[in-house]
């Protein structure tokens, strides 16, 4: 599956998050786009985008044990990416 993000997916989900500030929101999806491509496989890719404060990934998966996994995978990115914004935000005393 080349790009199993894709609306064609035979299983897709999207995940959403939305940040305090747009600065925040850009931190975390710079941090986690960097995955996209390094962790796909043939069942399951993922794209990543933010618009705003707003940031969203994109699972698609050949079959629901992939999509599950695929799912998992990005909320723990996605969590630690959140927990170095927040520390480092904290050392730069931004937001």
């Amino acid at each position: 599956m080349a790009d199993a993000a894709r609306d064609d997916a035979p299983h897709h989900l999207c995940l959403s998050f939305e940040y305090d500030t747009e600065r925040r929101a850009t931190v975390v999806e710079r941090s986690v786009r960097v995955e996209v491509g390094e962790i796909d496989d043939a069942r399951s890719a993922a794209r990543v985008d933010r618009d705003g404060r707003t940031v969203r990934v994109r699972i698609g998966a050949a079959d629901l044990v992939a999509l599950r996994a695929g799912t998992n995978t990005w909320i723990r990115l996605l969590d630690v990416a959140e927990r170095v914004a927040e520390t480092a935000g904290r050392r730069d005393g931004a937001p």
